[in-house]
């Protein structure tokens, strides 16, 4: 333990804390989770958590502090509120809460581009939890720790409950953003994902005024220095797709798009491993039996110690999080230049969307502020047997603090200035919706979009898709021509268009809160109805 910090936790209004244990390597915080009955180690190395009532994040119990700069800056439609009041009698509770306890604390970066990265201290009550942001974000040469002084703060408590009439929250779980502050406040929760994600709400604040784009994505570069991003939702293939062992990957989840080109915001991956096999995902799978990595509510035999990664027994979303490097073909900088190829990822359990389609900018910037896919029953509590559509705008609306459009606007703007090219991929259901249809082949979703990494599929001769009016190649070489035109795929015709009907109302009904945001370019990319579109 050392307390030799350029900036001690002192300053930042703990008090009587009986340690602080900062910066401790991978090794030390495994020893100190094992032995606080923290985690247990598997076969092979990783350690195995739980994380409790909390299997994933609280969208319900997050707030954002409401004052006189974030009146005007913060999109209040989807951001919930409290008070500074409040939020200041959270942080003093919380400060009593610690007094006479052990803290494990992190100094770190949020961002690889090294003129935006953030320093960030995260602050834990868990040993765990402090080797899991030790694996997600950037970590400090020694001689960066040396004077480091963090410019925004995270203090996770799990054990420490939130007061609904105190602290302006839903129940006794609570993340609270402050960003005059820079300083988040987790309580009622030992998901850690709540600490990374809440890296990002920040980052996404800071950095679009700098005309930096914050985006939920996946990136990866190829051989030829061009770089993509793929947007998308939980369960699109964000991870998996842009996993590919031909192309180095920059990140797998969470970047900007600087005047430098795109930046990781982390320096590992959070990959969700229920099902994963050694055949489909080598290279994730691998990070299931590598010492270091953290695995979140994944079944262990107590004897053998042997992972069971088929097992939802605890949660149906089991995480692993590791240090980038543990994937072979990953950057070692985090860093390329500007991407030539921007994916939208959506899996359409309606089984309409074509498998790849090509967007003008209008049409992405349309797309990308829907931020559709579709969720099926057994992914989430309280589904019923129909897929329902969710429209995420940005494609991470819980982590973008300020108006979609500020985000939408930006992207568009660094479209055209870099002559990106953009393609809605679908990997969700063809031959049918879901239930009748079956899920569009790995293999083709590769197939098309290597041909559109390589600048093949751009000059491929293309049809314009009579529902949403963006253009579709007609054949790509190793694809099945039939799967391009998914009304095709239907054994039913005239159930297709009643699905493409009822998809495009759902479009059209979702994107009214946008209208009165953006120019006739973006509302012309709006789906029309085939009959009328004739």
């Amino acid at each position: 333990m050392s307390d030799g910090q350029a900036f001690g936790l002192e300053q930042q209004g703990f008090r009587n804390l009986k340690a602080v244990n900062w910066n401790l390597s991978a090794p030390a915080l495994y020893e100190e989770a094992v032995k606080r009955g923290e985690g247990h180690v598997a076969k092979n190395g990783p350690l195995v958590v739980l994380t409790g009532q909390h299997t994933g994040r609280s969208a319900n119990d997050k707030f954002t502090v409401r004052d006189a700069t974030t009146e005007k800056t913060v999109w209040w439609d989807a951001n919930k509120s409290i008070t500074p009041a409040q939020f200041d009698a959270l942080y003093a509770d919380m400060m009593k809460f610690a007094e006479g306890r052990e803290l494990f604390a992190k100094d770190l970066y949020g961002g690889a581009d090294l003129t935006y990265r953030l320093p960030v201290r995260i602050i834990t009550e868990y040993a765990w939890h402090s080797l899991f942001v030790h694996d997600l974000l950037i970590r400090p040469t020694p001689e960066q720790l040396k004077t480091f002084v963090p410019e925004a703060t995270v203090i996770d408590l799990p054990n420490f409950q939130a007061d609904s009439a105190r602290h302006g929250s839903a129940g006794k779980t609570i993340i609270a953003v402050n960003f005059a502050k820079k300083l988040v406040l987790i309580g009622g929760t030992s998901y850690a994902g709540e600490m990374k994600k809440s890296v990002f709400t920040i980052l996404n604040y800071l950095l679009p005024p700098k005309r930096v784009m914050g985006m939920h994505c996946s990136a990866n570069v190829g051989a030829d220095g061009k770089a993509a991003i793929f947007f998308g939702l939980s369960g699109t293939g964000k991870t998996t797709l842009s996993a590919d062992a031909s192309r180095t990957l920059i990140g797998d989840d969470e970047h900007g798009w600087s005047e430098h080109g795109v930046f990781n915001f982390e320096g590992g991956c959070y990959a969700k491993v229920i099902r994963l096999s050694r055949e489909s995902e080598p290279e994730i799978y691998s990070t299931t039996e590598r010492f270091g990595t953290v695995l979140e509510n994944v079944v262990m035999d107590p004897a053998t110690r042997e992972l069971d990664l088929n097992n939802a027994k605890y949660a149906e979303n089991t995480r692993a999080a590791y240090p980038i490097d543990y994937i072979p073909n990953a950057s070692d900088t985090g860093r390329a230049g500007h991407p030539k190829n921007i994916i939208l990822l959506t899996a359409d359990a309606f089984g309409v969307l074509p498998p790849i389609a090509k967007l003008t900018p209008s049409q992405a910037m349309y797309h990308f502020l829907s931020g559709f896919t579709a969720k099926v029953a057994g992914t989430e509590k309280g589904l019923g047997k129909e897929p329902q559509p969710t429209f995420s705008t940005c494609f991470g609306a819980p982590f973008m603090p300020r108006h979609p459009t500020e985000y939408g606007n930006l992207l568009r703007d660094l479209i055209a200035q870099h002559g990106s090219d953009c393609w809605l991929v679908n990997t969700g259901w063809t031959g049918g919706a879901f239930g009748v249809g079956y899920r569009m082949p790995i293999k083709a979703t590769r197939a098309l979009l290597n041909a559109a990494l390589d600048g093949s599929l751009a000059n491929a001769e293309m049809r314009v898709d009579p529902n949403f009016g963006f253009r579709v190649p007609v054949s790509v070489p190793g694809v099945d021509s039939k799967i391009l035109n998914p009304r095709e795929t239907w054994a039913d015709k005239a159930a297709y268009d009643a699905q493409a009907k009822k998809l495009v109302g759902m479009f059209r009904d979702n994107f009214r809160k946008f209208e009165g945001h953006v120019g006739n370019d973006v509302l012309e990319a709006a789906p029309q109805l085939a009959e009328a579109a004739e």
